[in-house]
């Protein structure tokens, strides 16, 4: 009965989570100076830090009402989403300001958190199309999760430190919160894996 009861407080922790650093970024006073395509592409930031939150919560099972089918048929399309949104992203701060996409895309930006977006995106990228390309390569789940697992790491790490050293429309509590949750649910769904993977070789 107390976990029945507690499911929709989870879903909508989620929620806030996700829609509160959106609505307080739809405040910001810098929105006035910036064109529709770069606001666009800036919430496509902000929403694909969110699906990164989601993704460690579905693939752990986490999220209560979600069986564990479901849970990783979500955690793909997902992911799909989640790549969208990047390309959103990047595509729309090209368009506004190619020369400082091209500097960013180089690793010669100025701006520290450049290096850390551009990293977390090559990550996400690769495991989109690996995930694509899966069964025609033939990767086991073994190997999907040697492969998969590092680059969820980059992902997490890159994300968080490019949306912290980022000073622009998301607000600095409601954004550091979310950077907070992503990081311990990738923590909590890391430990989890290592317990799994140590019990089953303590029964081997």
């Amino acid at each position: 009965m107390k976990g029945w009861r507690s499911a929709p407080l989870i879903w909508v922790a989620l929620a806030l989570a996700i829609g509160v650093p959106i609505a307080a970024a739809a405040t910001s006073e810098q929105l006035a100076w910036r064109g529709p395509l770069y606001i666009l592409a800036g919430f496509a930031g902000i929403v694909a830090l969110g699906l990164v939150l989601a993704q460690p919560l579905l693939i752990g099972g986490y999220l209560p009402g979600l069986s564990a089918y479901r849970g990783r048929r979500a955690h793909r399309w997902i992911g799909g989403a989640l790549a969208l949104a990047v390309v959103i992203h990047v595509a729309g701060l090209w368009i506004t300001s190619p020369p400082d996409m091209i500097d960013a895309l180089t690793y010669t930006s100025p701006t520290p958190f450049s290096p850390f977006g551009v990293t977390a995106m090559w990550a996400i990228f690769i495991v989109a199309v690996l995930a694509a390309l899966r069964r025609r390569l033939g990767l086991r789940l073994r190997t999907w999760r040697i492969v998969h697992i590092p680059l969820a790491i980059v992902i997490v790490a890159g994300s968080v430190a490019h949306c912290l050293l980022i000073e622009g429309t998301m607000e600095t509590i409601s954004k550091a919160v979310l950077c907070a949750l992503v990081l311990a649910a990738t923590v909590k769904l890391m430990a989890d894996l290592w317990r799994k993977r140590t019990l089953r070789g303590e029964s081997a």
